[in-house]
């Protein structure tokens, strides 16, 4: 069964793929040009699965072979500052913005907020859309934030988020304790036994 990734995100597709050996697992870039799909949906699973159902009805000419789309929205949420930045996760410093300028936007934040921590937690939903139905599974990562990037491992607010019991940030770990642990890898792993049943 072929995986289609519904992202052009390159840590994403990194982590999916290494996550998702027994598949054969491709972006959707390897069969349409890229394009933007509007995500005004109010939850990371409306999102995750408006990506997917755009990334289907592009793809599905394209492939003889029988194959699902899995879509990921995921985000980080700081609950003390009213769960921003939430489904803005990757839009929180504008439209264009790049992972650094949302990582220390939310640096600023906490800054502006005088808050040398706060509790956040990572979501990830995902969806699955094949050719009859529709499934979405959930992950959640829970730790603190803090108002300072440390490391250089991960990708997007890694660097400033310290998972729950851990010392290190994200950005500090070891790629192997981040996929162990994180909202992606337990969202994935249900993603996984879905897909299994198909």
């Amino acid at each position: 069964m072929k995986i289609i990734l519904a992202s052009g995100n390159k840590g994403k597709i990194r982590e999916i793929a290494a996550y998702c050996k027994d598949h054969e697992v491709l972006p959707y870039t390897d069969f349409v040009e890229k394009f933007e799909v509007v995500e005004d949906g109010e939850t990371f699973k409306a999102n995750a699965l408006l990506k997917a159902h755009a990334v289907y009805d592009k793809v599905k000419d394209k492939l003889n072979t029988p194959f699902v789309v899995l879509s990921d929205d995921s985000g980080i949420s700081v609950p003390v500052l009213g769960n921003i930045p939430g489904i803005y996760s990757a839009r929180f410093a504008g439209e264009n913005a790049t992972d650094k300028d949302n990582l220390y936007k939310l640096i600023d934040t906490l800054k502006e907020n005088n808050l040398s921590s706060a509790p956040a937690f990572y979501t990830a939903a995902m969806a699955i859309v094949t050719d009859k139905e529709d499934f979405t599974v959930h992950g959640w990562m829970h730790g603190k934030v803090i108002p300072e990037a440390r490391g250089e491992k991960g990708f997007g607010y890694d660097p400033m988020f310290i998972p729950e019991g851990y010392t290190q940030t994200l950005g500090e770990l070891e790629h192997e304790v981040k996929e162990k642990i994180s909202h992606r890898s337990k969202a994935l792993e249900l993603a996984k036994l879905v897909i299994k049943t198909l």
